[in-house]
């Protein structure tokens, strides 16, 4: 038995597959920097830490000088969405294992949007064979806001109680119906049900900014953690609840700086809060980081490391149940070990999943073979036409008095978008983007959600503001936040279907036109959300479409992110749903022109 041969090795009568020499053990179970600490490894796991390690040392034993270096646990990405880097589980492995990460807990309700329940068993598989641990959060809410959009496929209670007996499968994914949950809807309640009885986790979306009794009712109904926070008051209620506030910072969500001041300047019990990523561009993951990035924000915002270090590992363990297994170098433990120079430049030398030293210098060590993908899941984009002008056009009967339109506003780096109501007069019987109103004020281009998925010929058009958009252009996208249709953003309608029909062409993805001609592209083959190429090649292509956001006059962060939320209907204040202009503060449509 393996515990049979942790002793045995513990206590020098059999030698260790590997050990590490005279590091600083980062003791993150007590809080403690212990110098000149010895790590001896068998099977993957962790027999013993101590100050002497060569009675485990055998003829055949690999040994890792630390030299004085630190002796980290591998981090913990709390919560996150494989399909917003791009690339596949096992690309985003390769991208971000190097740089420390040897623990996800992915929610792939992306693809669940597009394929239901066999896309998530996909998911499940490949997160299996990986060289660190990856776990899956079974989707809850498949369509996220049932009534207010089409989803290409849903999952139901039913889905979720088989889930809960695969292998792999951690808890329930973030609970984004939570007007559902506040109303005791009975699929919503059952899916919790059916979780809470597997002994697994459920985690949690509360985008809203009440903290009063809608608020209690949420996390009344079961709910344990949540990422949606943005204020200091948010991390400090959630926290006072008893949910795990996840601290956000990813490609575009920035929201750890003002909720950590929860701890930095409230004082309040870091152990129980949690660091994550959420949503990372490819672009981040290849150039910038993963929850190494994260760590070296937090510890930039005033938390010491080693109280960052814990809210990267030991903390999301516990929450998840799992600290008998991952989040502490300890015995029993897997041998899920980083050597790092300098905590409060966070950047690992070595890392050692499962017990094997998988990369060295932010490099790999060893093969990590593509993962094959069948080919239902490249044919995910359905039109059911090729897609004209007209179709992107606001008539309006009055065309001389001014009207009311609906218009949504985004917020950079922050998912939320407001609600405007501005006074237009129309061009022609047509309202238009600003770039034909040279001095209007604020900056207004078109959105598009077109119907992909059963090719239904749906198309809803509002207006939306804080792009900057100054030329004539169009930019598409299969990454449409939760349903996935087709979003486009444009200036010039004729741009709008082309960069629509160029996406249909591809079988999905984010393209750029302007002027008539293609500036930017990545093709996103899988369920049109993802490649299975190098996340690099990914970042390289994506990159081309960021380039093409500035050539159109965007100086937003991430503004393909901003994008592809425009669709989220369940995350305050407007959106854009294949049903129409959904107002997120009433859960109810609005009309793009009023009157």
């Amino acid at each position: 038995m393996l515990t049979q041969t942790l002793v045995h090795v513990a206590m020098g009568r059999k030698p260790a597959d590997l050990v590490i020499r005279d590091g600083i053990w980062v003791c993150v179970q007590t809080g403690e920097f212990i110098p000149h600490t010895d790590i001896a490894i068998v099977e993957g796991r962790v027999a013993y830490v101590g100050e002497n390690a060569l009675h485990a040392i055998g003829p055949h034993t690999q040994v890792i000088h630390a030299e004085g270096r630190y002796l980290v646990p591998g981090l913990l990405d709390a919560h996150m969405h494989v399909e917003s880097g791009m690339v596949t589980v096992t690309e985003f492995v390769r991208a971000v294992a190097p740089r420390g990460t040897t623990g996800m807990f992915i929610d792939p309700h992306e693809i669940a949007n597009v394929f239901g329940l066999k896309g998530v068993k996909l998911m499940v598989e490949e997160a299996a064979v990986q060289p660190i641990h990856v776990w899956v959060q079974m989707p809850s809410c498949v369509p996220s806001a049932p009534g207010l959009e089409t989803p290409g496929a849903s999952i139901g209670p039913a889905d979720v109680a088989e889930a809960m007996t695969w292998p792999g499968i951690i808890g329930l994914g973030e609970m984004m119906n939570f007007p559902g949950v506040i109303a005791c809807d009975e699929k919503m309640h059952a899916e919790m049900h059916f979780t809470r009885h597997a002994g697994k986790t459920i985690g949690g979306h509360y985008p809203s900014p009440d903290l009063g009794l809608a608020f209690h009712g949420y996390v009344a109904g079961g709910p344990e953690d949540d990422h949606e926070g943005t204020r200091l008051e948010d991390a400090m209620a959630r926290a006072r609840q008893g949910m795990k506030p996840m601290l956000r910072y990813g490609s575009a969500w920035h929201d750890v700086a003002q909720q950590v001041k929860a701890i930095t300047q409230q004082g309040l019990d870091p152990r129980r809060f949690i660091l994550c990523t959420d949503d990372s561009h490819a672009a981040t993951l290849a150039f910038d980081g993963h929850m190494d990035r994260v760590l070296r924000h937090t510890i930039r915002e005033g938390v010491p490391p080693m109280t960052a270090i814990q809210m990267a590992t030991l903390n999301t363990a516990e929450h998840f149940g799992l600290s008998r297994e991952i989040g502490l170098i300890a015995p029993g433990r897997w041998a899920d070990v980083l050597l790092v120079a300098d905590l409060n430049n966070f950047h690992p030398d070595l890392v050692i999943a499962k017990g094997r030293l998988i990369a060295r210098a932010g490099r790999w060590e060893q093969e990590l073979p593509a993962y094959p993908y069948p080919e239902w899941v490249k044919a995910s984009v359905k039109l059911k036409r090729a897609l004209t002008a007209d179709d992107f056009k606001i008539r309006i009967s009055n065309h001389h008095s001014p009207v009311t339109v609906n218009v949504i506003e985004i917020i950079e780096n922050q998912a939320p978008t407001r609600h405007l109501r501005l006074q237009l007069t129309a061009q022609n019987g047509e309202i238009r983007s600003s770039i034909f109103h040279p001095h209007s004020s604020p900056d207004l281009a078109k959105v598009a959600l077109v119907e992909r998925h059963h090719a239904a010929g749906t198309i809803q058009v509002g207006l939306v503001s804080g792009f900057g958009l100054t030329a004539r252009c169009a930019i598409a996208t299969t990454v449409a936040h939760d349903s996935h249709h087709m979003l486009v953003l444009g200036t010039e309608d004729a741009y709008m279907a082309q960069a629509a029909n160029r996406l249909a062409e591809i079988g999905g993805g984010q393209v750029v036109i302007k002027d008539g001609h293609i500036i930017g592209e990545v093709r996103l083959p899988i369920a049109g959300l993802m490649s299975d190429a190098h996340v690099e090649e990914v970042a390289q292509q994506a990159e081309t479409v960021l380039d093409g956001f500035r050539a159109c006059g965007c100086t937003l962060n991430n503004p393909n992110m901003q994008l592809s939320l425009l669709a989220l209907v369940v995350i305050p204040e407007l959106r854009l749903s294949d049903k129409g202009l959904v107002d997120v503060t009433r859960f109810d449509f609005v009309p793009v022109v009023e009157g």
